[in-house]
C-alpha cells in the first residue's frame, strides 16, 4: 500500500517534469410539484457562503448546490428546456455551487448545465466535475443505462493519468466554460458493479494514474481541488491515507434519516486530514420530500417509512417542512463544506432555496432528540 508520503514525493516529482413539511403524504406528489415551505424566515435569507481559509483546502463558493444528475435524465426525461430553466433559476436565487459529471446522461448534464454557466465569469461559481469514464463514438451497439433519453455515446472506465487529462479536457468543452474547479474521481467504489473488475484494482489504477495526475492539475493551477464522488466510504477513506485529495461528495452517506455510521466514523476520519465533505442525495433522491423511491433504484429499507413518519410528525408539531429540515440538518456539519440536492425543475430549486432560509427552533431539534430520530450528537443548526 503506498504511503501518503510516497504518494505526495511521486507527485512532486511528476509535477516538476509536467510543469476540487408538513406531514407527509401517503402518495407521491405530481412530478415537477414541491411541498410548500414552512416556518419564520431568517432576517438574513442570503444563501450561506464558505468563508474564506488562508492556507487551508479549497471549499465551494455557496454552501447550498446543484447536483446535476436530474438533468441528465435520472429517474425520469428531462427536456433541454426545462433542464435551462432549472439552472437559470438556481443562479437567480442565489446558488453558485454547481456539480455534475460526464456520466449524468452520458454528457447530457454537463451540456445543459454548461449553457448556462458560460455566461457567466469563472471567478462567480465553483463548478465540479468527474472522471474515471471517456465517453467514445458509437462504434457498436450502446450500452444499457438507467439514464432516460442519454446522449448516443459508449463509455469506457480510464483511471489512468492521460484517461483523466482528457475528461477533464472533454469536459470542459462540453459545458463551454475554461475551468473546472473540482474534479471527482467517479462511482470507483465497492457497489458499482459495472467496474469490470474489484473495486480494489481500479484503485490501484487510480492511484498510479488519476490521483498523481489531479495533483499536478491542482499544482498547476488547472483546478482547485480534487476528491472523489462515492457512494460509499471506503475508497475517500482509503484516498486520504494514501494521497492528498481535498474534497469528498459522499452521496447516499449523510442524511437525516440515515447518518450515524458517517457521523461516527466517516467525517472524523476526512476532518483530520482537513477535507471537507460535499453531501450529496441529502433528499435520498426525493423520498424525504414525499416521493416513494429511495435513492437511486434502491428498495427502499423496511425501517424507513416508520421513521420518516416520525420525524414528519415532529415536523408538522413544529409548523416545519421536513425537507427544510433534511436539508439543515445535512448542511450542519463543520466538515460539510456544501449540501448538493439535485433538481429538474424551477420550482424544485426555488423550494431548496427557501428552505435555507427558514429559521429552524432549537426546540424541534431537541424533541428529534429526545426522540431519537436523529443522534444525540449530531450537529444541528445554531
Amino acid at each position: 500500500m503506498t504511503s501518503r508520503r510516497h504518494f505526495l514525493t511521486l507527485a512532486a516529482a511528476g509535477a516538476a517534469l509536467a510543469a476540487a413539511s408538513p406531514l407527509l403524504a401517503q402518495t407521491s406528489p405530481a412530478p415537477g410539484s414541491v411541498l410548500p415551505t414552512r416556518g419564520t424566515p431568517r432576517a438574513n435569507t442570503a444563501l450561506a457562503t464558505n468563508a474564506p481559509r488562508p492556507g487551508g483546502r479549497y471549499r465551494p463558493l455557496t454552501r447550498l448546490g446543484l447536483g446535476g444528475a436530474p438533468l441528465g435524465g435520472s429517474l425520469a426525461p428531462t427536456t433541454d428546456e426545462a433542464a435551462h430553466a432549472t439552472v437559470a433559476a438556481a443562479w437567480a436565487a442565489g446558488v453558485r455551487t454547481f456539480d455534475t459529471s460526464p456520466w449524468y446522461g452520458l454528457g447530457l448534464s454537463e451540456r445543459r448545465m454548461g449553457r448556462e454557466l458560460h455566461n457567466h465569469p469563472a471567478a462567480d461559481y465553483t463548478l465540479s466535475s468527474k472522471t474515471g469514464r471517456l465517453l467514445t463514438g458509437t462504434a457498436g451497439p450502446l450500452q444499457k443505462t438507467n439514464w432516460h433519453d442519454p446522449a448516443p455515446f459508449r463509455y469506457v472506465y480510464d483511471y489512468s493519468a492521460a484517461g483523466t487529462r482528457r475528461s477533464v479536457e472533454d469536459s470542459l468543452n462540453r459545458l463551454g466554460v475554461s475551468q473546472l474547479d473540482i474534479v471527482l474521481i467517479h462511482d470507483l467504489s465497492p457497489e458499482n458493479k459495472d467496474l469490470g473488475m474489484p473495486w480494489e484494482q481500479r484503485f490501484a489504477e487510480a492511484a498510479k494514474g488519476a490521483m498523481p495526475e489531479l495533483t499536478r492539475m491542482r499544482e498547476e493551477g488547472l483546478i482547485k481541488a480534487w476528491g472523489f464522488g462515492v457512494n460509499r466510504p471506503q475508497p475517500a477513506l482509503r484516498a486520504v491515507a494514501e494521497a492528498d485529495p481535498d474534497i469528498m461528495l459522499l452521496a447516499c452517506q449523510y442524511s437525516i434519516l440515515d447518518h450515524e455510521a458517517t457521523l461516527r466514523d466517516t467525517f472524523p476520519k476526512l476532518a483530520e486530514k482537513g477535507v471537507s465533505v460535499m453531501v450529496g442525495s441529502p433528499l435520498l433522491a426525493g423520498y424525504l420530500t414525499g416521493r416513494e423511491r429511495y435513492l437511486y433504484g434502491s428498495p427502499i429499507p423496511e425501517w424507513a417509512p416508520a421513521k420518516r413518519a416520525k420525524i414528519a410528525a415532529v415536523c408538522e408539531r413544529h409548523g416545519i417542512d421536513l425537507r427544510t429540515a433534511a436539508l439543515q440538518f445535512a448542511d450542519a456539519p463543520e466538515v460539510v463544506s456544501s449540501i448538493i440536492p439535485g433538481a429538474r425543475t424551477p420550482e424544485q430549486v426555488r423550494a431548496n432555496v427557501a428552505s435555507m432560509g427558514i429559521a429552524i427552533p432549537a426546540d424541534f431539534w431537541a424533541e428529534l432528540k429526545q426522540e431519537k430520530l436523529i443522534a444525540a450528537d449530531a450537529p444541528v443548526p445554531a
